[in-house]
């Protein structure tokens, strides 16, 4: 078994000088690539930051805080929305994808899937809803350094319509992360599968397996 690991590390070193290697370890590899994980932790504190402004903004009765945090909101709203975008076109055309454990049977990773796929769903749609609803207002708005005229008439109805999604998405938001965070840890600390690895490559369970997955993180970005 050492002998393995060896080598597997070995590879890994000569993975600049060799395609063959790198597709072998792409198979064995343990972790997403460096582009994947960096995407899901800047998502993570931005989404995190959004929720964060919104409560400080409802609590707060400081005028000129207020239209500061709804600005730094709004700034940070779409940042989430083109960072997904990007996110998805690598997903899609670049990213290494790490195969699940294999203690989890097919429907629990057709639940992850899904829970998956509606958590970008929401990452596109929650700003897009807001953003939405700051333009039918039909009002002047502030995004991140510049002020804006209204862009298109007031329309009422619209922007009650999409107030409404906007908060609805945010709390399947908030519950679908709060899942996905219990899930990891639970696979992770109880069941012992290393889940979190695939998104954090230093929690690997032995010095060996941290170098393989760092190791073959950087040799495919």
């Amino acid at each position: 078994m050492a002998g393995s690991k060896s080598q597997e590390i070995a590879a890994v070193d000569s993975c600049s000088s060799s395609n063959a290697d790198c597709v072998m370890l792409a198979d064995k590899r343990t972790s997403f690539d460096g582009v994947s994980i960096a995407f899901h932790w800047l998502t993570a504190v931005m989404v995190l930051s959004l929720i964060t402004t919104a409560v400080w903004h409802s609590q707060s009765h400081d005028d000129v805080l207020r239209v500061l945090l709804l600005r730094i909101h709004r700034s940070l709203g779409v940042t989430v929305w083109f960072t997904t975008v990007s996110r998805l076109i690598w997903r899609m055309t670049h990213a290494q994808l790490p195969p699940f454990p294999d203690q989890m049977t097919q429907a629990h990773r057709s639940l992850v899937q899904i829970s998956e796929y509606c958590l970008y769903a929401l990452l596109v749609i929650q700003p897009l809803s807001g953003f939405g609803a700051v333009l039918t207002r039909g009002r002047s708005f502030s995004l991140f350094w510049g002020h804006f005229p209204p862009l298109i008439p007031h329309y009422p109805a619209v922007e009650a319509a999409l107030f409404v999604l906007h908060r609805l998405s945010a709390w399947g938001l908030i519950l679908l992360i709060t899942g996905h965070a219990l899930h990891a840890l639970l696979r992770h600390f109880v069941v012992r599968d290393n889940t979190l690895q695939r998104m954090a490559p230093m929690l690997a369970a032995t010095p060996s397996q941290r170098q393989l997955s760092l190791g073959t993180a950087k040799s495919l970005t």
